[in-house]
């Protein structure tokens, strides 16, 4: 009888961490549309570029840098309606984008569908940190990251039908929205009542180092990502080989996930944290020095992908391991705040690449890897905590 139950109930936690991995992948599939329709956006709405771009950082605020305040927000309510409702949101806000009369319309429309993300992300990460076995903790983080991953990697398909047709792409996200509700169990992290004391005291210790590893961690990979296509082009390559490697960076990031998540439970999430930030300094810095001539070019960009991204995950379980009565918190705090708070700052990136070159800018922004591989040394090993 006891084993029929452990059966079953690996079975429910296996369906849920399934179903909010999906609501992950179609989630950020709807956020990746973005960017690619802007030149579509002004065209439609007749207005400049610098207007249009700030579609992005309005869906930035909301979705990313807003997280751990909806974070907090999604702990006081049923996180079953965040889980839910997010891809929901996101998904009918942005496949509307053409559809809304007057260009002020727009940006609501947009803050609206970034919410939705961000009310998304520390609910789905919370039920898988919840739901995951301790000893696979790890595993199922890296999981549900690759999910969201993936999805990035589809979002420019989706966008490529065009405004007129992108509607028809909403029906997923319902499907995924009904199909979470229906599996997700019912649940609040706190029955009392929080203070905001006890909820500003979250980041705090170790936590608020572990942000700022990620913070430096990302503004790295970001500003890489930001001046390769620059790069790439001052050299004599085109759009394909852009295309190539950003493909091969996204696929390599999502199976580094996966490895780091696994080998940090079995080893630890600090080693792993450690170890994946500090190998990667030498090989990124050949890798921006290289291209897409080079035979070592692409296996190189697959490493570097997986080397700098397998920490990604680790750092979201640690940061729950630190805080366990508030993993909802501690999830928004390391996936939107601190990849929201490097996405503001890497305008200064493009900023130095225009006084200098964007290769002198991609290795200027490496250099911040060895800041964080200095915090990384200095964060302790946090404790397997019961998420239940």
């Amino acid at each position: 009888m006891h084993a029929t139950a452990t059966v079953t109930a690996a079975r429910s936690a296996a369906a849920i961490a399934v179903a909010v991995t999906a609501g992950h992948f179609i989630n950020d599939a709807y956020s990746a549309m973005l960017t690619p329709l802007t030149p579509a956006l002004q065209s439609k709405y007749g207005v400049s570029i610098a207007a249009v771009t700030l579609l992005a950082s309005v869906f930035s605020l909301t979705s990313s840098v807003l997280q751990p305040l909806l974070g907090i927000v999604g702990e006081r309510l049923d996180r079953r309606y965040a889980a839910a409702l997010g891809p929901l949101m996101t998904g009918v806000g942005l496949t509307l984008m053409g559809f809304v009369p007057w260009f002020g319309a727009l940006i609501l429309l947009v803050a609206v569908a970034g919410l939705g993300s961000g009310f998304f992300h520390p609910a789905g990460a919370a039920y898988v940190a919840q739901h995951s076995p301790p000893d696979r903790r790890g595993l199922w983080a890296s999981l549900f990251s690759a999910g969201g991953t993936g999805g990035m990697a589809l979002g420019p398909v989706f966008a490529g039908v065009g405004l007129t047709h992108l509607p028809w792409f909403a029906l997923i996200g319902v499907v995924v929205a009904a199909l979470t509700f229906a599996v997700t169990p019912s649940g609040v992290q706190k029955a009392r009542r929080v203070s905001v004391a006890e909820y500003l005291g979250i980041f705090r210790g170790p936590l608020v180092w572990l942000w700022a590893m990620a913070v430096l961690r990302s503004l790295a990979s970001m500003g890489y990502n930001a001046m390769l296509p620059f790069i790439l082009i001052g050299r004599g390559y085109g759009a394909r080989e852009v295309a190539i490697t950003l493909a091969v960076f996204a696929v390599a990031s999502a199976l580094g996930g996966i490895l780091g998540g696994r080998l940090s439970d079995r080893h630890g999430r600090t080693p792993v944290l450690r170890g994946a930030i500090l190998t990667t300094i030498p090989f990124f810095a050949v890798l921006i020095l290289s291209s897409p001539g080079d035979w070592w070019f692409y296996p190189l960009t697959f490493l570097v992908g997986a080397a700098v991204n397998a920490s990604i995950p680790v750092g979201v379980v640690t940061a729950q391991e630190y805080a366990p009565g508030h993993v909802a918190v501690a999830s928004s705090i390391m996936m939107g705040f601190s990849w929201g708070f490097a996405g503001l700052l890497v305008f200064l990136v493009g900023a130095l690449a225009d006084a200098t070159t964007p290769t002198t800018a991609a290795l200027v922004a490496l250099t911040l890897l060895i800041p964080s591989a200095v915090i990384a040394t200095r964060l302790p090993e946090p404790q397997k905590a019961d998420f239940s």
